[in-house]
């Protein structure tokens, strides 16, 4: 055999190895070299897997993109870095990672779809800023809407009735304009506190927060008191979704026992738009539907006026006149509340009461609870109802609640 003759030490002995070897592995099944590149190969890969993902974690100018063409809910995730200031209709867009915005892809709870939301984690300067570029952004949209749709000739001085949905606190310097059914009876409880009249929000009863007068209001003012604090003073809005908004409002002052809400208004609600009304009805006004509720606020002749309870948001508070500096949201409302307040330099045990001021037992209104509300109804009394609120969701960048809405 060719090896056997290669025992002593030969100059042809290196030669004749190589060929040895050459005959063996040509004997070799094709299996084994199959086996041998495709371990080789997924060695690479791994190695190539790992150290993408390192430097997709360490790099700050790390790139996530959304699937599937969704863009991000900013009211599923208001605390993530601003994408755009129109926010609701973008097409798919790639989102900044930075190392306080590591805890990735909580899925939302909605049926129709699904959407990454990016929960920030962190030390409390990175959430001060976070929400300081989200009150940039609501701020500039704002300014942007109004500059679009307000004609010139709406371009005019501000007036008592501009300014009387507004509450001031002259100690720390606050002017907040109330929107019923976002957070405003706890508000005005955090008013009374900076005040001096209470020592904690959870003293105060809701007959003391409503009818007490503890509070006072910008309109009380002369004109040059107006103007001045206009211009010196922290200007707060809290809003909230406008249908969620509306169903709270139905469901708390028409469902609830009332002696106000359900004579003025659900009694000529009732014998306007129900047909063969039973005289109990028409004599206590109560139990007024959601559907002719609907069909009250839609009516242009309406038997009775409107309410501040469900008035859009840019009628109560004239944003497009007043420029608010702070705009926060319900959806978000105690994070929110508790950075102005620590901005204007409240009190530190003073924090942003989370207790529902009334009906404690009914469960608050939801997403969910405003869709079996609004379900009742049909697509043209919905899409009114969307254009009644329309530059409330435009301004304030919520998404338009139901698909097939224009």
């Amino acid at each position: 055999m060719l090896w056997q003759d290669c025992k002593g030490v030969d100059s042809t002995c290196g030669g004749r190895r190589r060929v040895r070897s050459a005959i063996i592995a040509m004997r070799l099944p094709c299996s084994f070299w199959f086996l041998l590149l495709f371990s080789t190969g997924g060695l690479l890969l791994l190695l190539h897997l790992q150290d993408l993902t390192e430097t997709i974690q360490q790099s700050p100018d790390a790139k996530l993109i959304f699937p599937h063409g969704q863009s991000m809910n900013k009211e599923l995730c208001p605390h993530c870095p601003d994408i755009d200031i129109q926010g609701s209709v973008l097409p798919a867009k790639l989102q900044q990672i930075t190392k306080n915005h590591r805890k990735l892809l909580l899925k939302s709870s909605s049926s129709s779809n699904q959407q990454l939301i990016i929960t920030p984690v962190g030390k409390a300067e990175n959430s001060i800023k976070r929400l300081t570029k989200v009150q940039r952004s609501r701020r500039r949209l704002m300014r942007d809407v109004c500059a679009k749709y307000r004609s010139s000739s709406s371009a005019k001085a501000v007036t008592r009735q501009h300014v009387s949905r507004i509450y001031v606190e002259d100690t720390h310097k606050l002017l907040y304009c109330e929107v019923p059914k976002a957070g405003c009876s706890n508000w005005k409880r955090v008013l009374m506190v900076l005040q001096g009249q209470a020592v904690s929000t959870g003293d105060i009863q809701h007959e003391q927060v409503h009818y007490g007068n503890h509070l006072k209001r910008l309109d009380s003012f002369d004109r040059q008191g107006i103007a001045h604090r206009l211009k010196a003073y922290t200007k707060v809005l809290f809003l909230r979704e406008p249908f969620e908004r509306l169903v709270s409002a139905f469901r708390d002052k028409f469902e609830s026992p009332n002696s106000y809400y359900h004579p003025v208004f659900g009694k000529p609600i009732i014998s306007k738009y129900r047909s063969n009304a039973s005289q109990l009805a028409l004599r206590t006004g109560e139990g007024v539907t959601f559907k002719e509720f609907v069909q009250y606020l839609l009516d242009v002749h309406r038997p009775v006026g409107m309410d501040i309870h469900w008035e859009p948001v840019v009628q109560l508070c004239s944003p497009c006149l007043i420029d608010y500096d702070f705009i926060g949201k319900f959806e978000t409302i105690e994070e929110e509340a508790n950075l102005l307040l620590r901005r204007i330099g409240a009190p530190a045990n003073l924090t942003f009461p989370s207790f529902k001021d009334r009906n404690p037992n009914a469960a608050r209104t939801s997403a969910r609870i405003t869709q079996e509300y609004f379900s009742q109804l049909n697509l043209t009394e919905r899409q009114r109802t969307y254009d009644f609120y329309f530059m409330d969701y435009l301004m304030f960048n919520y998404s338009k609640p139901f698909a097939d809405l224009y």
